[in-house]
């Protein structure tokens, strides 16, 4: 690569740090365990969520069955990260048998969780619901950790005791909404996950993602590109619950595909199965290094496409756009030139996705799309000298200083790039509160054009340090 030029060595050498040694760390995604809350409604899951989560993701209300969709996100723990997953609450309807109603949705949430919270209400004390809850999840087989909510004062403690006589262990006190007993129960959390989960995978391999709401072809794609029925394909939206992993050889190059469930827009998921099988794709995005995001010539780029690429993009993967079923463009009346610019339209906060035409049910263009994948993958795997990266730092900052605050000014230390798959980079500053919004887009651009890093994410972090001195 091309070392970028510079008029002034001598400031150069001196906004430079000693060469790290150390290559990127590879790929910063992994098969986290899967931590679900779960319990009556109103008990304050989506309070706890936002607690071990550290921010307001899900909608906290007084009125009972606020949260009607499922939140997921990544957490670090004290010494683990893993999934959290909020879900609404269970309501046991008298005149329904438990098991008819209720656990359904109970066992399709909870299949993939490593560790359950079983949430209670310490000022509501041990309800009838709360038993036959117990009984369902005790018959699952994952650890549970009961724990009692709103138990701030004194005399609320005391009522912790009732809850022992649901036979799941030693009941935890916490208040979710005032922080106590947090710490306790993260520990708690992290002593029952399996072992790993945290190693970083093998970067070596290309894992495609096929995602896109229900029904718009992916398992179709999978068949097409293994060249068998490894996918059950059916015209009834949502067949596909479970993500398959699928080993092929492409152009004698090892290549897993990942086919999953599709994704609804929030507040469209149907209850039951459905509702969680949304985990999934997820955890799917996790573990990918590119998506193919499929979506439907018939119904270019609707909200809910978006939305799939939003939490493609969101975990800084690559990603692709198949515009599928392009055999019946004709039939469509649909021109190529106008879908596009409808789809970059749709997706203008990312400019540099690539966009297909494909039909998966023919083969059209399935190779190229691949082909594409494969450049991405390369592209992602892009690894940058410490010394070009502070380079190119300086002379963006010699061409456009930061604004400064009065007499506070914003000074660029150092940069390092700390991973792959996805790419990652470091920057620190004196100050990470002072760097605006539209100078961080002007470094990732320098970054971009420095490094031609055409079509794929980089994620840029901003961190307070010091600068490293040259040995």
């Amino acid at each position: 690569m091309a070392k970028p030029s510079t008029e002034n060595d001598d400031a150069v050498q001196e906004f430079l740090p000693a060469e790290s040694t150390e290559a990127p760390t590879g790929d910063a995604s992994g098969l986290m365990p899967v931590v679900a809350i779960v319990g009556r409604p109103n008990v304050g899951k989506s309070t706890l969520f936002n607690r071990l989560a550290g921010q307001r993701r899900a909608i906290v209300a007084d009125e009972a069955g606020t949260t009607r969709d499922r939140v997921i996100m990544p957490v670090e723990g004290i010494t683990r990260r893993f999934f959290l997953v909020d879900t609404g609450g269970i309501a046991i309807d008298s005149d329904e048998p438990l098991w008819g109603k209720v656990f359904e949705q109970v066992q399709a949430a909870l299949t993939d969780a490593d560790v359950i919270i079983f949430l209670t209400d310490a000022i509501a004390g041990l309800q009838p619901a709360d038993a036959e809850i117990a009984d369902s999840i005790r018959r699952i087989g994952t650890p549970i950790i009961t724990v009692v909510n709103k138990n701030e004062g004194e005399r609320r403690r005391f009522a912790t005791t009732e809850f022992f006589s649901l036979g799941l262990g030693d009941p935890m006190s916490i208040s979710a909404i005032k922080g106590e007993g947090i710490d306790d129960l993260l520990n708690a959390i992290e002593d029952l996950l399996p072992p790993g989960g945290d190693e970083k995978m093998d970067t070596n391999v290309l894992r495609l993602a096929i995602v896109g709401r229900p029904n718009v072809g992916k398992s179709s794609l999978l068949n097409n590109i293994t060249g068998e029925e490894r996918a059950i394909v059916h015209d009834v939206p949502g067949t596909t619950r479970d993500s398959l992993d699928s080993w092929v050889s492409y152009e004698g190059q090892p290549l897993m595909l990942i086919d999953t469930a599709g994704i609804r827009k929030r507040g469209h998921i149907e209850p039951g199965p459905e509702k969680f099988s949304a985990l999934r794709s997820i955890q799917a995005i996790e573990r990918c290094n590119v998506a193919i995001l499929v979506i439907d010539a018939e119904e270019i780029a609707t909200a809910q496409d978006i939305h799939v690429a939003g939490y493609v993009l969101e975990s800084y993967h690559s990603m692709v756009v198949a515009i599928n079923k392009w055999d019946l463009a004709k039939e469509y009346g649909l021109n190529a030139d106008e879908v596009v610019k409808d789809v970059r339209k749709r997706l203008h906060w990312a400019p540099y996705v690539p966009i297909h035409f494909i039909s998966a049910l023919t083969g059209e263009g399935v190779p190229a799309l691949l082909k594409t994948a494969q450049e991405l993958y390369a592209e992602q795997a892009t690894q940058v000298k410490d010394t070009e990266l502070n380079i190119a730092l300086m002379e963006a900052l010699a061409k456009h200083p930061p604004p400064s605050k009065g007499r506070r000014h914003l000074r660029l230390l150092r940069g390092e790039q700390k991973h792959i798959h996805p790419l990652t980079f470091t920057i620190y500053v004196n100050n990470p509160e002072m760097v605006h919004f539209s100078y961080q887009r002007y470094l990732m651009n320098t970054i971009r054009t420095t490094f031609h890093i055409r079509r794929v994410p980089v994620r840029l972090e901003f961190r307070k340090g010091l600068r490293k001195k040259s040995t």
